[in-house]
């Protein structure tokens, strides 16, 4: 009777040691499920944060205000009327002049684009530094390279085009009347898109 009453507890303790070590083999394989998880939400979170690095939450037109080198394009911006269409959702890449490319136009130039009755000469000469699309520098070198050196990028003045090459692994524009210009500075970020910056202004066809 003894022996069959130690066996039942032999039975019965061997039953709750199983079931305890069932129970914590299905409680950590649970805790390593869990642990798993919410190190993909962070890899996640970690892949967002990675995306929008080098992303502003400023448009194009609150970007190059934030630039004292842009001033005098931040004006002449105003002054053309383009300050909604490129506060606008885009993307836009900006072909950007300084103030000092600005400087190099002929004296009297700029105050006499920013008289009213030349707002439109203004608008058109503004627009021939924008494109649709947002174009990296990596982007630009790019399509230069595929289209054999010489690549042609459409403004939004109407039908008018300027022609991007590489000088010394640089790009370099040139406009409508056969001048050049630089490209100093690359990928400034905007919410809306992204702006290059030249050291002169680039001018449409006259025709």
């Amino acid at each position: 009777m003894k022996a069959s009453i130690f066996k039942a507890l032999k039975t019965s303790s061997i039953y709750s040691l199983s079931v305890i070590a069932a129970t914590a083999a299905l409680s950590g394989a649970a805790s390593a499920e869990q642990n798993s998880e919410n190190m993909t939400q962070v890899q996640k979170a970690a892949a967002q944060m990675q995306a929008k690095a080098g992303q502003s939450d400023k448009n194009i037109v609150q970007t190059a205000a934030s630039q004292q080198n842009f001033s005098t394009l931040v004006s002449a911006v105003q002054a053309a009327g383009l300050s909604d269409t490129l506060s606008g959702e885009g993307p836009y890449t900006v072909f950007a002049p300084t103030n000092a490319a600005f400087g190099k136009l002929p004296d009297g130039t700029v105050k006499n684009l920013l008289k009213p009755e030349n707002k439109a000469q203004l608008s058109q000469i503004l627009s021939y530094h924008v494109a649709k699309g947002s174009v990296s520098a990596q982007d630009l070198v790019k399509k230069i390279n595929e289209n054999g050196g010489s690549y042609q990028i459409q403004t939004l003045n109407g039908a008018q085009k300027f022609t991007a090459k590489l000088q010394d692994g640089k790009p370099v524009l040139t406009d409508g009347q056969g001048n050049t210009s630089s490209v100093t500075q690359t990928d400034i970020n905007a919410q809306n898109g992204v702006i290059h910056v030249i050291d002169s202004v680039i001018m449409p066809n006259k025709s």
